[in-house]
C-alpha cells in the first residue's frame, strides 16, 4: 500500500478521518477527548428503510426473502427476538400492526408489498410449535390468497437474506416477528423475562439521576446453534437495542466522538462504564455487519465500535436486560439496531 507523508495538523486530521472506522481490522486508534464536542453520527445508508414501516418507500434490491408458498411452518428461537414462526426454509415471518385480524385484512400494498413480500397460503402446513387451527387465509386486492396466523396476514422481509435473520423486527415501530400465538414474538419474550425476574424494574446507579428499567432480559439462543456475540433485544420503551453475548445492554457516550474517533471516558469513568470487547462480524445478528468495528484505546486495548462510536457496558446494570444506564447524566444512551443512540418513545 503506497504511503504519502503529510505535514502539519491538516495531515493529522486527514489520517484520522481516513482511519477506516468500522473495518474491524483492529488497527484503528483514537485519541483522548479533551474539550472536543462529539461530531455526531457518521453518515450511513439507512439499511432498514424507515419508509417501509408506514407501507411505502423504494423496494430493496438484491436477494433475500421472496413471496411464495409458506411450506412447513415451525416455531423456533430467533436471535434478538425470541420464539418466532419461520417458513419452510427457515425465514422469519412477520405481522404488520396496521393490518387487522378481526376481520383479517392486509394494508400493505404496492411498494410496501415489495419490501414485505406476502406469504401465500398455498401448501402451508403446521409444523413443530405451530397450531394448525391458527392458520387461515385472506384474499388480497389482486385475488391472491395470503396466509394468516391468528387472523393476522403473514409476510417475509426482503432484507432478510438467510434463514434466522430478523432484520424486519421493529421496523417503523409497526413490523414484528410473528409469534406462534399470532402476537409479536418479542412481546412474549419480554413478558416471560419480566415474570422470571420479578417486577423487572430496578433503580439506576451511577452519578446520574433517574430510575432504571428492565424490559426483557437474557441472552437469545441463536438458531441452528450459531454463536451470537452481538444481537438485538426489543425494549418496550426504546425499541431494538444492542446487547452482548451475555445479554448486557451496550451504551455510547456523547463525550466520545465518532469522526474523528476520540475518547471522553477515561480514568475513573472506566470504573463505571466498561469498554465492550470487539466481536467477530460473523457472530452478529440483527444489525448490519458493516456497522461493527473496533478501535484501539489509549492503553492499547481494543474496544467494540458501532457506527464508529465506542460502546460500553454499565456496572449499574445488575442483570442481563437491564437498561439502567439509559440517559445517565444526559450523556449515556443505549445503542439501537441502526447504530444510533436510543431515545424513549414520546
Amino acid at each position: 500500500m503506497r504511503r504519502e507523508i503529510f505535514a502539519g495538523s491538516a495531515a493529522v486530521a486527514v489520517l484520522l478521518l481516513t482511519a477506516g472506522c468500522g473495518s474491524g481490522s483492529g488497527g484503528n486508534s483514537a485519541a483522548k477527548q479533551d474539550s472536543v464536542k462529539p461530531v455526531g453520527d457518521s453518515k450511513q445508508l439507512d439499511l432498514y428503510g424507515s419508509g417501509y414501516g408506514s407501507g411505502s418507500g423504494d423496494a430493496p434490491a438484491g436477494g433475500g426473502a421472496k413471496s411464495g408458498p409458506a411450506g412447513q411452518l415451525k416455531a423456533q428461537e430467533v436471535a434478538g427476538v425470541g420464539s418466532a414462526v419461520t417458513d419452510g426454509e427457515g425465514f422469519t415471518l412477520y405481522r404488520f400492526d396496521k393490518d387487522t385480524a378481526k376481520p383479517p385484512k392486509s394494508n400493505c400494498e404496492g411498494d410496501c408489498a415489495q419490501a414485505w413480500p406476502v406469504v401465500l397460503a398455498d401448501d402451508a402446513q403446521a409444523g413443530a410449535g405451530v397450531d394448525a387451527a391458527m392458520l387461515g387465509s385472506v384474499t388480497r386486492s389482486d385475488g391472491t390468497k395470503q396466509l394468516t396466523l391468528g387472523g393476522w396476514p403473514v409476510y417475509r422481509y426482503a432484507k432478510d437474506t438467510k434463514a434466522g435473520d430478523a432484520l424486519g423486527e421493529g421496523v417503523g415501530g409497526t413490523w414484528h416477528a410473528l409469534g406462534p400465538d399470532g402476537k409479536p414474538a418479542a412481546a412474549g419474550k419480554a413478558t416471560g423475562s419480566a415474570s422470571a425476574s420479578g417486577s423487572g424494574m430496578g433503580a439506576g446507579m451511577g452519578s446520574g439521576m433517574g430510575a432504571g428499567m428492565n424490559m426483557g432480559a437474557g441472552t437469545n439462543p441463536p438458531p441452528g446453534g450459531k454463536k451470537v456475540s452481538l444481537s438485538v433485544r426489543q425494549n418496550a420503551q426504546l425499541g431494538g437495542i444492542l446487547q452482548n453475548a451475555e445479554g448486557w445492554t451496550l451504551y455510547r457516550f456523547d463525550k466520545d466522538s465518532a469522526w474523528p474517533m476520540k475518547f471522553g471516558c477515561l480514568d475513573a469513568c472506566l470504573d463505571t462504564w466498561k469498554p465492550a470487547k470487539p466481536v467477530d462480524k460473523t457472530e452478529v445478528s440483527g444489525i448490519p455487519a458493516e456497522l461493527v468495528g473496533s478501535v484501539k484505546r489509549p492503553d492499547g486495548s481494543e474496544q467494540l465500535t458501532i457506527d464508529c462510536w465506542p460502546v460500553y457496558t454499565f456496572t449499574g446494570d445488575k442483570q442481563p436486560g437491564d437498561v439502567n444506564g439509559q440517559g445517565k447524566q444526559g450523556l449515556w444512551f443505549a445503542v439501537t439496531d441502526k447504530g444510533k443512540k436510543a431515545k424513549a418513545a414520546g
